[in-house]
């Protein structure tokens, strides 16, 4: 029981060193929330996420590599910024003088943060896959974000895409340590159980005026509950990206001398050494 304890916490604080970026812009929104600021809010967020990338690269807190990988999340989000708020999916209703269509270029440190965690988790949970299918994850990952774009003009292929990424997943496996110990569980386990915390951050990030949804224009309400659905699916576009890049660098597939325990008997378990 004490072990078990002892792990529950290592994995509790490595996930938080992995959250840095995103827990430091969750701070800037609470405090711009209640501090009285020389400029608008969203100006104000914006300059805050930029010294907060600067200082975690002065700090050597993420590599140059990261970052870099990092800024183009955040060009990839603020496209897709553009295209939903434009058709109304939500919006940002206070001013700012670095708006473009209607979106803050504060917003794309959000998509950013989520850039962030999975590549500081790759480094800190030492990650690798096994059974990883590079070329059909990536094309449902692709189908995936332009469906939540093409879904305003045709039908929503959302349910048929989940099917999608289950199946080309199935099978794969990631490997993180944990306290020195290697351990394994699925990989649509992984990108699911992202998706609800996203979800969760979406709440607060909502609740601190981030942006707001149409039903939160009156009074805050909690997001849907199919919004964790979405989250799941989104995210998904992340891992693939943060996959090639680990991939270049020969971070990707589990070494052949490690072992694995095939199977989905149990969703988390220790791997053998």
């Amino acid at each position: 029981m004490r072990f078990f304890v002892t792990q529950l916490l290592r994995f509790a604080w490595a996930e938080a060193r992995s959250c840095t970026f995103a827990l430091a812009m969750f701070a800037g929104l609470a405090a711009s929330s209640v501090l009285p600021l020389p400029v608008p809010r969203y100006d104000a967020l914006l300059l805050y996420a930029v010294a907060v990338t600067a200082l975690l690269r002065l700090t050597r807190w993420e590599t140059g590599a990261e970052t870099a990988v990092i800024a183009a999340f955040h060009l990839v989000g603020l496209a897709f910024e553009l295209i939903k708020v434009k058709l109304g999916s939500w919006s940002y209703p206070e001013d700012a003088y670095t708006k473009i269509g209607g979106v803050p270029l504060y917003s794309g440190f959000l998509y950013a943060a989520v850039g962030s965690y999975v590549c500081s988790a790759w480094r800190i949970f030492e990650l690798r896959l096994a059974n990883y299918r590079t070329v059909p994850t990536t094309l449902v990952a692709l189908a995936v974000y332009v469906n939540f774009v093409s879904q305003h003009y045709w039908i929503d292929l959302r349910l048929p895409l989940a099917a999608a990424l289950l199946l080309v997943t199935w099978g794969t496996v990631v490997h993180f340590t944990v306290g020195g110990r290697r351990y394994q569980m699925p990989l649509a386990l992984a990108l699911a159980l992202i998706g609800f915390f996203l979800w969760v951050a979406e709440n607060i990030a909502t609740f601190l005026g981030a942006w707001q949804y149409p039903h939160q224009q009156e009074t805050w309400h909690l997001v849907h509950p199919a919004k964790f659905g979405a989250w799941a699916l989104l995210v998904s576009v992340t891992f693939v990206m943060v996959a090639s890049w680990q991939a270049s660098r020969g971070r990707l597939h589990l070494a052949a001398s490690r072992g694995q325990v095939r199977g989905w008997a149990a969703p988390v378990r220790r791997v053998p050494s």
